[in-house]
């Protein structure tokens, strides 16, 4: 007899899937990197094969139920006004906690979601906003945001630099999540105790010319931003680092998951934003509805789906009556 059952709460590959129906092929099993069943690939996993392992953490995640429509019952699907509500209050969220952080009151944050969706500009408005009056009367900024590659003892020098109450440093996708020096020094700078001492017991000639104590208490406040999904079996000798420094920050998973929910991102900030997504670009309404409608209309086929492309589209109306052509040629898989 077929058995159809719905993950409440699992990942394949770097996609969370949360409430999903599938049939099953293989019930729960323990592999070397967690807990998976097999389920049959009807469709939900273009280009993989007829049968796929679903990453779940223990067997409580599987609901065995008696057939799909009764499933379809039981979970009407979220309309898209409702959708871009809770894409919205999501976004919220991030902008009162990053005010929490640049006054103090949070020590750490980590910020995830895919690429393009408006991570990173909401929490740099925010910076940008508590910043301006220390750059008006000419104060050390007590802000910056830290992107790309960063050794241990480069992070170790940053947070010194940043390390009086109500600083802020936010590092945005830098690539500092397989550095065991690294993560051993953010664990300490965001401990949990009312004194949060940092060292670096290793001798360094970068400290000396810097003026830098091998040790010091660290008083700001942390953001990460990333891409990195924190529930992903593949750390492997990494993840108690991980999980040790997750379990010091909040934790604000932006819940951007699907490709629906960065089209109805896209859709979201068009709406909220005042005078639109592309109030910067004196477009007619014609105009605008015309993009809308060739991103909405092209998302499967476009490079990525973000803010991101739909500004990069904007550009090209701007350039050309031709645009959906050079938008083919450029935006476009191949």
């Amino acid at each position: 007899m077929t058995s159809i059952v719905r993950i409440t709460s699992g990942s394949y590959r770097k996609d969370t899937i949360k409430g999903e129906v599938f049939t099953l092929v293989k019930g729960y099993q323990l592999g070397s990197k967690g807990g998976f069943v097999t389920v049959k690939n009807e469709g939900q996993f273009p280009g993989r094969g007829p049968q796929v392992r679903v990453n779940v953490d223990n067997q409580s995640m599987i609901e065995f139920v008696s057939g799909r429509d009764s499933v379809k019952a039981e979970t009407p699907k979220e309309t898209e006004t409702e959708a871009m509500d809770r894409i919205a209050s999501r976004f919220a969220v991030l902008d009162e906690m990053s005010k929490a952080c640049i006054s103090g009151e949070i020590r750490a944050m980590i910020v995830t979601g895919p690429a393009g969706i408006g991570k990173s500009h909401g929490v740099n408005i925010q910076m940008e906003k508590a910043s301006m009056f220390d750059r008006l009367a000419s104060k050390k900024v007590r802000f910056e945001v830290v992107k790309g590659a960063m050794s241990g003892i480069g992070l170790f020098a940053k947070l010194y630099k940043f390390s009086d109450a109500k600083n802020v440093l936010v590092f945005d996708d830098c690539d500092i999540w397989e550095d065991q020096d690294a993560l051993n020094v953010l664990k300490g700078a965001l401990d949990s105790g009312k004194t949060r001492r940092i060292s670096w017991n290793k001798d360094s000639r970068i400290l000396r010319e810097e003026g830098i104590p091998n040790s010091f208490n660290f008083n700001g406040s942390v953001i990460f931003i990333t891409n990195k999904s924190f529930d992903a079996k593949k750390a492997g000798k990494m993840q108690p680092h991980l999980d040790a420094l997750q379990s010091r920050c909040h934790f604000l998973d932006l819940t951007v998951d699907s490709e629906r929910d960065k089209m109805l991102r896209i859709k979201q900030v068009h709406r909220d934003a005042d005078g639109g997504l592309f109030a910067e670009y004196d477009f007619t309404q014609e105009q605008t509805d015309e993009i809308m409608s060739f991103i909405w209309d092209n998302h499967n086929k476009l490079r990525e789906v973000s803010l991101r492309m739909c500004l990069k589209v904007a550009d090209l109306v701007k350039i050309s009556a031709n645009w959906r052509s050079l938008a083919q040629a450029t935006c476009m898989k191949g």
